[in-house]
C-alpha cells in the first residue's frame, strides 16, 4: 500500500504523468532477502495497480542480465519509449547510499531524480551546485516495508488492510510459498 499511496501522490501532486512499477529480478544492493517468483511477483504487482489509468506495470528487467542496475533499465527503457522522458522515484535512504550503485553518475546525468523522504531518512537539501537534474519532494512517509508484511503472512496474521484489494486474494498462494521457502 505504501508504494500506491507514494506513486498516486507522485501522480496527483508530484509532478508525474505517469508512473512505472517495473518488477525486478533482485536487487544487487540486497543480498539476504525472502523474493517471491518473479512471474507471480508481476501478476500482484498487477493486481495491486489495477484499473488506475496513470499507472504501468514492466517487466523490462526479466529480458536484462543479471543482477540488473537501474542504469541498464532506465537505458533501456529509453530505447524502446523514445516518445517517454523517464525519472527515477528513489527514496532518501537510496539517495543516502547512491555511491554504492553502478554508474551512479551517469544516471544522474542522464535522468532526472525525484527523491521522497523516507522513516529515517528526510528528504535531503538538493545542492544548488548539483550536476544532475535531482529535485526533493515532500511526499508523506509510510513505514510499512514488504518484509514487514511477509512476515505478519508468514506468522498467520491477518493483514488485508495493508494489501491493496486486488492482492488479498493472493495471500494463501503468499503463504504457502513463504513456507516452503
Amino acid at each position: 500500500m505504501g508504494h500506491l499511496m507514494l506513486a498516486n501522490w507522485m501522480c496527483e501532486y508530484g509532478g508525474v504523468d505517469e508512473l512505472w512499477f517495473v518488477v525486478t529480478p533482485r536487487n544487487p544492493l540486497k543480498s539476504e532477502y525472502v523474493l517471491l517468483d518473479d512471474a507471480f511477483r508481476l501478476e500482484m504487482t498487477r493486481a495491486a495497480v489495477g484499473d488506475y489509468p496513470r499507472f504501468r506495470v514492466s517487466d523490462v528487467e526479466f529480458g536484462l542480465p543479471r543482477p540488473s542496475y537501474t542504469i541498464h533499465t532506465l537505458r533501456t527503457l529509453r530505447e524502446a519509449h523514445t516518445d517517454c522522458r523517464f525519472s527515477l522515484i528513489i527514496g532518501a535512504d537510496s539517495w543516502a547510499d547512491m555511491g554504492r550503485w553502478r554508474d551512479a553518475e551517469a544516471l544522474r546525468r542522464e535522468f532526472s531524480l525525484v527523491v521522497y523522504p523516507r522513516p529515517g531518512y528526510p528528504a535531503p537539501e538538493i545542492a544548488a551546485d548539483e550536476k544532475a537534474d535531482v529535485r526533493a519532494v515532500a511526499a508523506p512517509m509510510m513505514d510499512v516495508s514488504s518484509t514487514f508484511i511477509r512476515e505478519a503472512i508468514r506468522a498467520g496474521h491477518d493483514v488485508r488492510f495493508f494489501l491493496p484489494e486486488g492482492v488479498r486474494r493472493y495471500v494463501p498462494e503468499i503463504a504457502r510459498r513463504l513456507a516452503a521457502m
